[in-house]
């Protein structure tokens, strides 16, 4: 007699998985605003309204402590960061460091595409402008911009410290509600990347990367201070 699988075809969901998932969904439900900052995240809320049970929820909320989407109080739990300016600051400046490494090696290498792969980001940029796409796109555009760079690169720990920095660098810009008045103006910041990549000039690349990023961690850390200043009186 021929015995069938218990799951008809279908493989069982590994731990790894579902946690990856539990993982997922509260990031984006941070960086979206639905978890505000200093909010608690109740394992036993958070796992019931998932339909899954504590264990994945408390490995998730490990690694989201990992990439400094959220940190941990004894006794108390997990609670989703609150920022300051000087740690934004912080966080640019890292970023710097990393693309800058890859934008170089990604030159001396070769680029093999990866200019074309950036022009299509751009385009992607600028269809989500006109679109009037959410907050949340626009930023999530504009990081695959970058993250193809350091994917271009071919050293897989420029990408893995990228992945572990830049869901913080999207919440930032989430959390001050935007970065240029004019959407349009996030993709176009990309352009003179693109074009002193293509005109091979490694010097002239890193000058526009740099001011590119600095431009963006001026605004961002002035708009947080603002925040936290309050309104003037």
């Amino acid at each position: 007699m021929r015995h069938t699988q218990d799951t008809d075809g279908f493989e069982p969901l590994d731990r790894e998985g579902l946690v990856q998932r539990v993982v997922r969904r509260l990031s984006k439900a941070i960086v979206s605003g639905q978890l505000s900052p200093g909010e608690r995240l109740s394992e036993s809320v958070v796992a019931r309204q998932l339909g899954v049970s504590r264990a994945p929820v408390r490995e998730a909320a490990r690694l989201l402590e990992n990439s400094g989407l959220v940190t941990y109080q004894p006794n108390r739990g997990f609670f989703v960061r609150r920022f300051t300016a000087r740690e934004l600051d912080d966080l640019y400046e890292f970023r710097l460091v990393i693309e800058t490494a890859a934008l170089r090696r990604l030159m001396r290498q070769g680029l093999d595409g990866t200019d074309a792969a950036l022009e299509r980001q751009i385009a992607e940029m600028r269809r989500v402008a006109a679109d009037g796409s959410d907050m949340l796109t626009q930023v999530e555009a504009d990081m695959e911009f970058h993250r193809l760079l350091c994917h271009g690169s071919e050293n897989p720990r420029f990408l893995t410290v990228f992945e572990q920095i830049a869901t913080e660098t999207e919440l930032s810009i989430m959390l001050i509600g935007r970065l240029y008045d004019d959407a349009h103006r996030l993709a176009e910041t990309h352009v003179p990347i693109l074009e002193a990549l293509r005109g091979g000039d490694e010097a002239e690349a890193v000058e526009a990367l740099r001011f590119h990023i600095d431009v963006a961690r001026v605004l961002v850390t002035q708009q947080f201070r603002d925040l936290e200043d309050g309104p003037s009186e």
